[in-house]
C-alpha cells in the first residue's frame, strides 16, 4: 500500500484578536460588558467578559509558540502572529506537515464556557453570534484548510439549536458546548430530555458536538498553591485530558447516543490510554443482566465505537489502545498553540507514535476519519 503523509489535525485553536467583540458589538448598548482586553496598573493585560477577568492566566493561550513554554504572553504585543493570524498560521501549518485544522475558541471558552456563565442571554447570544461569524469571515474566509466549528448559548435550548442551524447553514463543521452546562448556570443536568433537539439538531445536521477537556473546572483538582509555575502548569496539562474520563462515562451511561444513534461525539484533548482501560471496565460493569433491566440493547464499547472519537497527540497508537478504543474511533492533533502541543517537532512526534503502526491504520487515524467526519475532501 502506498505510504500517505495527509494530516488533519483534530484540535487546533485559534486566538481571538482584541477587536472580534468591539467591534461587532454595540458600545452604546453594553459598554465595558463587552469581552475586550484591558491593561492593569502594572501594565499586565486581561481578557474582561461582562465585567470580569477569565481564568486564561495571559492575554493568549499560546505556550507552543512562546520561547518558555510555561508562559503565556501577558501583554498583546507579545503574542506571536501565527496564534491570531491565519496567514501566520498556515505557516506554521505547513512547517508542522499539517493539510487541515479544526478549530476551537480561546478566549470564549475551549468548550464555550466563558460566555455559558453571562446571565443576560442577550449579551451570551450576541457574543456567541460575534465569535461564529469572526471565526468564518477571518479564518474560513482566509483558507479552506480551516474547518470551523460554533459554539453556543448555554441555555434556553430553543436558543442553542436556532444558533447550531444558523451557523450549519452558514458552513460551520461542528458544534462546541459544555460538556458540564450546570456548573457554569443553574440548568438542568446535562442528561435531561430537555437537551435532547441539541442532540436531535446535530444528528439530522451530520455535524458533531464537540466536549472538549478542560471547559469544566469542578471535574480537575487545582493545583497546590506551593507549586511552582512549572509544575502547577504540569499538574494542569495532566488533570484537563483526564477530566474526560467522567464525561465519557456520563455519556455511555446516559442513553443520550442509544435514543441518538448517528449522533456523532468528539472528545477533544482527550488523549487515548486511559480510554483502554475505561472501555474495559464499564463494559465489566455492565455484564450480566444489568443491561436488559436497565433498557439497553448494547455494551457501552459498541455504543462508543459507533458514536464517539478520541483525540490523540502525543500517544503511542498501540494494539491494545486501537483494539479497545477502534482505529476507526481516534482522531489526531498537534494541538497549536497550546504549551502541550507537539509544534514545532509534530512531524517528529507524529513518527514515533506510529512506529509499527500499519499504514492503513495510520492512514485512518490521521485523516481519513476526521476527512469523513467533518465533510472534507482531500484528493488522495
Amino acid at each position: 500500500m502506498a505510504t500517505t503523509n495527509k494530516f488533519i489535525s483534530a484540535d487546533e485553536h485559534v486566538q481571538e484578536h482584541p477587536q472580534v467583540w468591539t467591534k461587532r458589538l454595540s458600545r452604546a448598548t453594553w459598554g465595558e460588558r463587552i469581552p475586550h482586553v484591558a491593561r492593569n496598573s502594572d501594565g499586565v493585560e486581561r481578557w474582561i467578559v461582562d465585567g470580569r477577568a477569565i481564568d486564561l492566566g495571559g492575554v493568549a493561550d499560546c505556550g507552543a509558540a512562546m520561547a518558555e513554554r510555561t508562559k503565556n504572553p501577558q501583554r498583546w504585543a507579545e503574542v506571536p502572529a501565527a496564534v491570531y493570524d491565519p496567514k501566520e498560521r498556515l505557516k506554521a501549518m505547513d512547517e508542522a506537515g499539517i493539510d487541515y485544522a479544526v478549530l476551537y475558541p480561546t478566549v470564549a471558552g475551549v468548550g464555550g464556557q466563558s460566555f455559558g456563565r453571562i446571565e443576560d442571554p442577550e449579551l451570551e447570544l450576541a457574543c456567541v453570534q460575534a465569535y461564529n461569524d469572526w471565526l468564518l469571515e477571518e479564518w474560513g474566509g482566509a483558507s479552506k484548510r480551516f474547518i470551523p466549528q460554533c459554539i453556543t448559548p448555554l441555555y434556553p435550548i430553543d436558543a442553542v439549536v436556532k444558533e447550531i442551524r444558523r451557523c450549519v447553514a452558514n458552513g460551520h463543521r461542528g458544534v462546541i458546548y459544555p460538556s458540564i452546562p450546570m456548573e457554569l448556570r443553574e440548568v438542568p443536568h446535562i442528561n435531561d430530555s430537555i437537551y435532547d433537539s441539541i442532540w436531535a439538531a446535530c444528528q439530522e445536521l451530520a455535524v458533531p458536538i464537540c466536549f472538549h477537556a478542560g471547559a469544566s473546572s469542578k471535574i480537575q483538582i487545582p493545583a497546590y498553591e506551593g507549586y511552582s509555575p512549572t509544575l502547577a502548569a504540569a499538574v494542569q496539562s495532566i488533570t484537563r485530558p483526564a477530566s474526560s474520563v467522567s464525561v465519557l462515562v456520563n455519556l455511555l451511561i446516559s442513553k443520550i447516543l442509544m435514543r441518538y444513534p448517528k449522533l456523532k461525539v468528539v472528545l477533544a484533548e482527550s488523549g487515548l490510554g486511559w480510554g483502554a482501560y475505561l472501555l474495559e471496565y464499564t463494559d465489566f460493569q455492565a455484564t450480566g443482566d444489568q443491561l436488559p433491566q436497565n433498557g439497553y440493547d448494547l455494551m457501552p464499547s459498541e455504543l462508543f465505537k459507533r458514536q464517539c472519537y478520541l483525540v490523540g497527540w502525543y500517544d503511542k497508537a498501540s494494539l491494545r489502545v486501537r483494539r479497545y478504543v477502534g482505529t476507526e474511533n481516534i482522531l489526531w492533533s498537534s494541538q497549536f498553540p497550546q504549551a502541550t502541543s507537539t509544534w514545532p517537532k509534530t512531524k517528529e512526534a507524529v513518527a514515533r507514535s506510529f512506529d509499527g503502526v500499519d499504514e492503513g491504520d495510520k492512514q485512518k487515524i490521521l485523516w481519513e476519519n476526521a476527512a469523513k467526519l467533518y465533510k472534507i475532501e482531500i484528493n488522495r
